[in-house]
């Protein structure tokens, strides 16, 4: 039996997601008990020209939503951006995971081969075949941002390790 895309892309999205919001209840206790401004962690880069933590949760949660209403050929859902505390990332990834989840793992049936088609119209357009955008595209976008909210919380004194990264699977 051969791994649909359904499989290949909303479990691993959830199963991450589920991971950031640990690490993000995580990182909420750790500025609580610890006295820390909570904008110290959530305005925390790991150089000055990359985005903050709470826009890499942002992002994150972008790319879960957007490939999979893409490959599901539905319309992608926007968010406004206006998360400010933990509580409004949290309440934003738990919106993710709940859009996602409600998919129909039917309506992925086909889209590898579904054209996508990324910034339509702009002179940076560019199409690709549903299974190219999730592998060698999304999820690795999806990846960068995760992995990069992980690496800030842990650069910043969190008390997270892999285990934490990885989430239940």
């Amino acid at each position: 039996m051969s791994l649909s895309m359904h499989q290949a892309s909303v479990p691993v999205f959830e199963q991450m997601l589920g991971s950031l919001d640990a690490l993000l209840a995580i990182a909420q206790t750790h500025a609580i008990e610890r006295k820390i401004e909570p904008s110290a962690l959530l305005q925390a880069r790991l150089f000055p020209d990359m985005f903050p933590l709470l826009r890499q949760v942002q992002i994150a949660c972008d790319f879960a939503r957007g490939v999979s209403a893409r490959l599901a050929g539905v319309e992608v859902p926007s968010n406004e951006d206006r998360e400010q505390g933990f509580d409004d990332l949290r309440a934003l990834v738990g919106r993710t995971r709940a859009f996602i989840g409600a998919l129909d793992a039917n309506a992925f049936y086909g889209s590898e081969a579904r054209e996508i088609v990324l910034r339509p119209g702009t002179p940076k357009e560019r199409r690709l075949a549903g299974d190219v955008y999730l592998t060698r595209y999304g999820l690795p976008q999806f990846f960068f941002h995760v992995t990069t909210a992980y690496a800030l919380l842990r650069h910043n004194g969190v008390s997270v390790g892999k285990r934490d990264y990885m989430g239940t699977y």
